[in-house]
């Protein structure tokens, strides 16, 4: 009797094992398996999710679903095209003189003292759900007065009891400019706006003086202050003025710091209570996009769910001609978002996360360098191509090329490697054959990447493909394709430097160069004897110095480096953002700009400040041209190479395309939950002989000892 007991009892662990709904494995809730949820990871919390202070790409990657700047980019259309957003229609853009008066479009660049854009809003706009909209029977604020009580049981601003909307105005964007200068705030573009937006550095000085003055503790309303260059004609009509011509504005229009803000949003985060709870703008953003922040908790998940109050948007009908083809025009005109809830969860390690994709419990996945075997193997013509295993699950991969550089620099006032001489040009010209970057992007980026031939990466207007866009000094075209002049080659070039087999001609030691560069822990060990190996090609001996973050920007500010590894990323796709990286007056030591190389070349600098602000015609061309003869020849950046991103999807997520510039991408994403659910279902599925096998493990020794047991409480017995 008792031993049919403990068999059967096993059997029915073993049966509601098998009954249980879903894989075992499941990290969701069972109720969720078929909900139109997207799940995404994120390794560490952003810092900042107001708009004014955001910077960094984890941050846009959750504020871009919730704010609307003016503009947007077009999500299928390349190269990238600006398009409206919160605005009605793209800016118009007037220019004016120094007295005031309109001027031609066609007017001369150096006649132009101001660059007014007329930003026309969108009407029947309205905000999130929010408790700073709410109001009493005498129009005051409702929760403009909190007391500990009040919050009780609240963790996010939706759990208050009542919540309101209002219509989006000109002023909120107004409001936002100004925040920009906020003397509590410390916004990472508020000094270059300063440079160009008319009045807003009086106005930003006059804001410190005030605070200074009366040093609220805590909401300082900047309403009552204006800025000259900036004002709000009627509810939806507002005007921005610039100094000079500045094209490249329209480009700032497009990102979160020229969202709109409601200042009664600002004053309600203000409050003490609210801010002992993590309950702020840098916690939880007010916007009009798609979607709106429910949940914050860094150490676990961040929830966005979908706003009910987004004034709708319909899918891109445009796109590039083999779009239709790829099945990115199959939703054209249907309205926007198509996912309900967004779930980011916490994964700090990289493994768990690459685990959890292919188990299908995340949509989307990068490729870390731990997991590429795993993902990527090259066919015979060198392109990637996904694993089997990867194909049998459906899995689709897109690449891109990033709108990035990473350039191995030049102090230019250093005594042996700056200078402008032809000596001192031609030893960076040898220098930058040695370099072998296909070899270092092929060894440290799994091919991740192509080598640069100039300042600008493919996509940004003035790249040129083909024979006429290499770099002529460090290639040659053969064979369809660049070609890295040979080692030989290098070394004569070295030798008309006037160092001949990489020894100097007065001591006829090696020639000893500096690499300066944070870290040198073991993981830029293998990187750094590589660059060592460069050099030694030419006979020249590299000395690293390596030291810690600090000090390694001081030797920058202070002109102390030698050789560095440096980097950008576009702000905007002009190329104004990365010519500007070599232009005089950026020198990093003189002026502490973006001019880490400190390179300083009178030709250059006429040419792009005829370039910079120019729209993008032949005329502008052919001076882009120009310029990038004239740093190829100087070569005061070895033009490392461009990075190449592979992403990786499910196949019932659609609608997906690499887009460098756009951030709010998510709302043209759509799901098929219940083809999740399946393949979920199919690719977790669990062995359960091996408990089956335990279970009659367990049969056969309990048995036996139930017997021997019995027989001895028997023969106690009698």
């Amino acid at each position: 009797m008792e031993i049919n007991r403990i068999v059967a009892l096993l059997g029915l662990c073993l049966a509601g094992l098998c009954a249980c709904e879903g894989p075992l494995n499941n990290p969701y809730p069972s109720k969720d398996k078929q909900a139109n949820i997207y799940y995404s990871s994120f390794s560490e919390r952003p810092k900042h999710l107001d708009p004014a202070v955001a910077y960094s790409s984890d941050e846009y990657r959750l504020i871009a679903q919730i704010y609307e700047p003016p503009l947007q980019y077009h999500y299928l259309k390349r190269p990238y095209t600006l398009m409206p957003l919160a605005a009605q229609s793209m800016p118009k853009v007037t220019y004016f003189d120094h007295s005031g008066n309109p001027l031609p479009a066609d007017t001369p660049t150096d006649q132009i003292a101001f660059s007014q854009f007329l930003i026309s809003i969108r009407e029947g706009i309205y905000y999130q759900p929010h408790p700073a909209f709410v109001h009493d029977q005498q129009g005051k604020m409702r929760y403009a007065h909190l007391k500990p009580e009040d919050l009780e049981e609240i963790s996010s601003p939706i759990d208050f009891a009542s919540l309101a909307s209002r219509e989006l105005t000109a002023e909120d964007f107004v409001y936002q400019i100004k925040r920009l200068v906020h003397p509590q705030l410390h916004s990472p573009i508020a000094g270059l706006m300063q440079q160009h937006i008319v009045g807003l550095a009086d106005f930003a000085a006059e804001l410190s003086r005030r605070y200074r003055q009366e040093k609220p503790k805590g909401f300082f309303d900047v309403r009552p202050f204006s800025i000259p260059g900036v004002k709000a004609l009627d509810k939806y009509h507002y005007v921005i003025r610039i100094h000079g011509k500045y094209p490249q504005f329209k480009y700032w229009l497009a990102m979160p710091f020229f969202a709109p803000m409601p200042w009664e949003a600002d004053q309600f985060y203000h409050q003490t209570l609210l801010q002992e709870r993590n309950l702020t703008l840098d916690w939880y953003p007010v916007g009009t996009g798609p979607y709106m922040l429910v949940q914050n908790n860094p150490n676990r998940r961040m929830a966005l769910v979908k706003n009910p109050n987004f004034h709708g948007e319909g899918y891109p009908h445009t796109g590039e001609p083999d779009d239709t083809e790829q099945g990115l025009l199959a939703d054209a005109g249907k309205p926007l978002p198509f996912i309900e809830r967004v779930h980011y969860i916490l994964e700090r390690e990289s493994i768990p996360a690459w685990n959890k994709f292919l188990q299908g419990y995340y949509e989307a996945s990068g490729i870390g360098s731990d997991s590429f075997d795993q993902a990527i193997h090259f066919g015979a013509t060198g392109q990637a191509e996904l694993t089997d295993t990867l194909r049998e699950k459906s899995v689709r991969l897109q690449t891109a090329v990033a709108p990035s550089i990473f350039y191995l620099g030049f102090n230019m006032l250093d005594p042996v490697v700056g200078g402008l001489s032809e000596q001192k040009r031609k030893l960076r010209q040898a220098l930058s054959i040695a370099i072998d970057y296909e070899e270092y992007i092929s060894i440290f980026t799994n091919g991740r990447g192509i080598p640069a031939q100039g300042v600008l990466p493919p996509g940004i207007f003035g790249w040129i493909e083909g024979p006429k866009g290499i770099n002529p000094y460090v290639y040659v075209w053969q064979h369809g394709h660049p070609m890295r002049k040979s080692i030989e080659e290098a070394k004569r070039i070295l030798a008309e430097a006037g160092y001949p087999g990489g020894r100097s001609p007065i001591s006829g030691e090696p020639l000893l160069l500096y690499f300066d560069t944070p870290g040198g822990g073991p993981d830029d060990k293998a990187r750094l004897n590589w660059y060592r190996k460069q050099f030694a090609k030419l006979g020249i001996q590299l000395v690293i110095r390596a030291t810690d973050y600090n000090r390694f920007r001081e030797k920058m500010r202070t002109g102390n480096a030698q050789i560095f590894m440096w980097g950008w990323n576009a702000d905007y796709p002009d190329p104004e953002n990365f010519f500007f990286l070599l232009y005089g007056p950026n020198g990093k030591v003189k002026y502490g700009g973006e001019n880490a190389a400190n390179y300083l070349n009178p030709q250059f600098d006429q040419l792009f400040e005829r370039m910079r602000n120019m729209d993008n015609t032949p005329e502008r061309l052919a001076l882009i041209e120009k310029m990038q003869n004239i740093i190829r020849r100087d070569a005061p950046w070895v033009f490392g190479f461009h990075p190449k991103n592979f992403t990786l999807f499910h196949s019932w997520l659609h609608n997906v395309k690499p887009n460098l510039m756009a951030n709010n991408t998510l709302k043209y994403m759509r799901l098929e939950p219940r083809r999740r659910a399946r393949m979920r279902q199919l690719w977790n599925r669990p062995l359960w002989w091996p408990l089956g096998f335990l279970i009659v493990g367990l049969v056969l020794v309990i048995i036996p000892a139930w017997l021997s047991y019995r027989k001895r409480m028997q023969a106690t017995a009698l």
